[in-house]
């Protein structure tokens, strides 16, 4: 992507939202670069991709084809691969729209082939364990190096890679480093490390990890993990495996920081937000203002529902997508309606935390370097984020921390299992943390583990649904503070949750239901903009963990 400019001075009331005509151009077409931790990716010489998202690129006829509901789900649309280069295929589009008879169906039929997308269809053998499952399910949801197909929005790969599942069927960030725990368990190193070098190759050509490996997520992140990453991988291959990756890990900082240097109290750029007093802290953003490629008519939907310009609400709902939280009453001003979405409002805990911990690695690293200057500048950038999650986001009265509107200067009403991200990153003072603990005994703790929050919405990101990946970073922080016993209580809730439904189902899920009492085969409550999914990456992963 074209590196971002720096920002105009902000003014001192924090309007500082900007739209995408404020943003400089981004380069559309770009070729593969070799990537210097891994193997190269083998690209022919005859197509560079267009990077720009089908929605972009197809204008028009991907509008039209997400109104018509051409596919049950829209994310077959953002992932079919058209026959033509786009200007050839909208040229014929026009002609062909104003004749008699024109059939949508048809033409998308005679111009897209359906991405290849594996089934997940796991048949259980008789006496087959849980660990059993995880383990071939290995071979399910992996996927092969990836060549280049033309026209596709998928990025290529140099190794092999583990999709989550179901409609997910191609490399994304956060749930990577979930699964990566039970291929660190089953001893599947070769596997973890090649996915490490995966993330690094998306790294070093476009200057982030995107959300997930298609082009329509270039415009955002995810949770940046990376760095957690990088310490699995050495608990494996030593301390060289941070100095190997240094310059992706400085890349993935310079991306979330882009900015820093020159926003003005009170205001905002991109990923960075100052606050009035001059602490710098993160938010989620996303480059682009329109609806997202994979949920096209949904997105539509809900800004039309909105008061606020769409512009506004769809950058809200990309933001929230690079939350990973997609989508929970976290993000909604009113606690439940999408259109009240007011994602780049909030300054998150997970964020936050993953910067501070991004900000320690690379201290790390650059000691191992050698170069003392550098480890030093980024462990007092660690110390000063770290006292900021202390201080801006914890509520003493509540016993948590909470999401920060930094435009309203308040807390957030909703309590989320992310206020055990602080413990599970050793962030929290042994105070902070004794309260936590309580607060989720007390608040979020059900039969069958945590729920995402105390709030029910409608939406997956919250009660009754609990997530593997919270779970474990719940436990994991506990432990962290000598909270043994209350961890202890989640992991035998979720697991006998999971397996429970594993028994009666024969697959694990993406999420599950903890909040009633009965186990149901297929998970119990889903919520969201798609169905229940199988699998599952972190489900799989942090249970064999």
């Amino acid at each position: 992507m074209a590196a971002m400019q720096p920002p105009p001075a902000m003014p001192a009331d924090g309007a500082a939202d900007l739209s995408a005509a404020d943003l400089p151009p981004v380069v559309l077409f770009l070729p593969l670069s070799p990537v210097p931790a891994g193997p190269t990716v083998a690209v022919p010489t005859a197509d560079q991709q267009d990077l720009r998202p089908p929605s972009i690129a197809l204008a028009g006829l991907f509008a039209a084809m997400g109104a018509a509901h051409v596919f049950a789900d829209a994310k077959t649309a953002a992932d079919a691969i058209p026959d033509e280069a786009s200007d050839a295929l909208l040229a014929d589009y026009e002609r062909q729209k104003v004749r008699p008879g024109f059939d949508l169906k048809d033409f998308v039929a005679q111009h897209f082939a359906i991405a290849p997308r594996r089934t997940v269809s796991y048949r259980r053998r008789p006496n087959e364990s849980v660990r059993d499952y995880i383990s071939g399910m290995w071979e399910v949801l992996s996927r092969p190096p990836d060549t280049l197909v033309a026209h596709s929005s998928l990025l290529p790969l140099p190794e092999t890679y583990v999709v989550p599942g179901g409609r997910f069927s191609e490399l994304y960030y956060w749930d990577t480093y979930f699964t990566m725990i039970g291929l660190y368990e089953d001893g599947r190193i070769d596997l973890m490390r090649g996915m490490v070098r995966d993330i690094a190759s998306l790294i070093d050509r476009y200057g982030h990890m995107p959300n997930g490996s298609r082009t329509y997520y270039l415009s955002r992140s995810e949770p940046p993990f990376f760095a957690l990453m990088i310490d699995l991988l050495a608990m494996h291959d030593g301390q060289v495996a941070y100095t190997t990756f240094l310059p992706e890990l400085q890349r993935e900082y310079d991306y979330w920081m882009d900015g820093a240097d020159s926003v003005a109290p009170g205001a905002a750029w991109r990923h960075v937000v100052r606050l009035p007093d001059g602490t710098l802290m993160n938010r989620h953003w996303d480059d682009m203002d329109t609806p997202r490629d994979e949920s096209f008519p949904q997105d539509i939907a809900t800004a039309a529902q909105s008061s606020r310009p769409a512009a506004q609400t769809y950058r809200d709902l990309r933001a929230g997508a690079e939350t990973g939280w997609d989508y929970s009453s976290r993000w909604l001003a009113d606690g439940h309606s999408m259109a009240t979405i007011h994602t780049t409002d909030l300054l998150t805990i997970e964020l936050n935390c993953l910067i501070a911990h991004l900000e320690q690695t690379l201290s790390h690293a650059y000691d191992l370097r050698g170069n003392k200057a550098q480890a030093d500048r980024y462990a007092t950038l660690a110390t000063a984020r770290i006292d900021a999650i202390r201080r801006v986001l914890w509520d003493p009265k509540r016993g948590a921390f909470f999401d920060y509107d930094w435009k309203t200067r308040t807390l957030s009403p909703v309590l989320s299992a992310a206020t055990a991200m602080p413990l599970f990153l050793q962030m929290a003072t042994p105070e902070q943390a004794r309260a936590v603990a309580e607060t989720m005994r007390t608040k979020l703790l059900k039969v069958g583990g945590l729920t995402a929050t105390d709030h029910v919405s409608g939406q997956q990101w919250d009660s009754p649904n609990g997530w593997a990946p919270e779970q474990w970073m719940a436990i994991k922080g506990l432990n962290q503070y000598g909270l043994d016993d209350l961890a202890q209580q989640i992991a035998s809730r979720w697991m006998e949750r999971v397996i429970g439904t594993y028994e009666k189902s024969g697959v694990l899920l993406e999420k599950y239901d903890v909040v009633n009492p009965s186990i149901s085969p297929t998970g119990g409550k889903g919520g969201g903009e798609y169905p229940m999914q199988v699998g599952f990456g972190w489900t799989n992963g942090t249970l064999l963990g």
